[in-house]
């Protein structure tokens, strides 16, 4: 009996290790993001509560990997799903990026869910990403979506990627079987490395009509030295209303002796943002939204790295011509976050 189980340990092991010599992974990881949080109004939080509270930054476990088919092809695939059991909510598991695809010389096809290219065209631009100041809070079009099909070239001319995202019309249908959107795509162009690791410039454009919304985008971000600068601008509308408008981020993080120094400066007049539709019951005209936010993150290891930041949003727009203020939002955040 016992050297049936040796036997069977070593058969595995060793299917296992041939597996692995012809393909890269399956790889498992995930992370943990947990944060304290002081807000005002809890319109930015993640689960929109006020006060002293605790917040899951998208947590998340996955398995990732790749194998060769042919000489010129490899399969490519990602299960990856958001984790909420650390904090009183109702959804232990929620969908994130899960796809299965193909990998050639002329490029890379996905199909499943997956952020869409105008989301992935930010870059590392969004400094304070995956917590309550992400450019999320202020800015339309950051979507995740499913029943899709995503195409990312290969480099040309060792500088342009261009990417597209398209969503299977007949898969967003409602009660009534009527499409809710027609010709819902992205489509964006990058140039330089988006970790201004292989090049210290990143730059893109992109174009989505994904989500009821049309929305232009144009990001840019450089290394310097310590320095990292950066900027975001995007021109967003409705397709079912005349809601339209402009919004931009600038900010600089400058590393000090392994501490990351960050700034940032949003200015929203589009209101397609979190804050904006969790501040206010109604929507208005004329919106003016500003966030200011400061912080800074250091790595204690590899895996580890604590933060923390300051966000103040406040605004204002028109209801029935009339200049109403919105209430403003003062957000205290200190957290860990732990790869693995």
């Amino acid at each position: 009996m016992k050297k049936s189980l040796i036997s069977a340990s070593v058969a595995s092991i060793l299917t296992i290790a041939s597996f692995g010599a012809a393909a890269e992974g399956p790889n498992f990881y995930g992370r943990l993001d947990l944060s304290v949080t002081n807000s005002d109004t809890g319109a930015t939080t993640q689960n929109g509560k006020e006060g002293t509270v605790f917040e899951n930054n998208f947590s998340h476990v996955g398995v990732k990997g790749s194998e060769s088919i042919t000489n010129n092809i490899d399969v490519v695939y990602q299960m990856e799903f958001q984790v909420e059991n650390t904090t009183n909510s109702g959804d232990t598991f929620k969908a994130r990026n899960t796809f299965l695809g193909l990998k050639s010389a002329a490029g890379t096809v996905l199909v499943g869910r997956n952020d869409t290219v105008f989301k992935q065209s930010e870059g590392g631009v969004d400094l304070f990403g995956n917590s309550n100041a992400d450019i999320d809070r202020l800015v339309g079009g950051q979507s995740r979506k499913g029943d899709g099909i995503w195409y990312y070239s290969p480099k040309i001319a060792d500088l342009v990627t261009l990417n597209a995202t398209y969503l299977m019309e007949d898969n967003y249908t409602n009660e009534a079987n009527e499409t809710s959107y027609e010709d819902q795509y992205a489509l964006s162009a990058t140039i330089g490395d988006k970790k201004l690791k292989a090049q210290n410039y990143y730059v893109a454009a992109a174009y989505n009509t994904i989500g009821g919304i049309d929305a232009y985008r144009g990001v840019a971000q450089v290394k310097l030295g310590d320095f990292k600068v950066g900027g975001l601008y995007q021109s967003t509308e409705s397709q079912t209303s005349d809601k339209e408008g402009d919004s931009y981020f600038v900010n600089v993080a400058y590393n000090l002796g392994g501490v990351n120094l960050k700034a940032e400066y949003g200015k929203d007049e589009a209101g397609f943002g979190k804050y904006y539709s969790n501040i206010t019951d109604i929507d208005g005209s004329d919106v003016n939204v500003t966030v200011i936010t400061v912080g800074a993150d250091y790595k204690v290891a590899k895996s580890t790295m604590v933060y923390g930041h300051y966000a103040m949003y406040e605004g204002d727009h028109k209801v029935g011509g009339v200049k109403v203020d919105l209430e403003d939002d003062n957000i205290f955040t200190v957290g860990v976050r732990y790869n693995f």
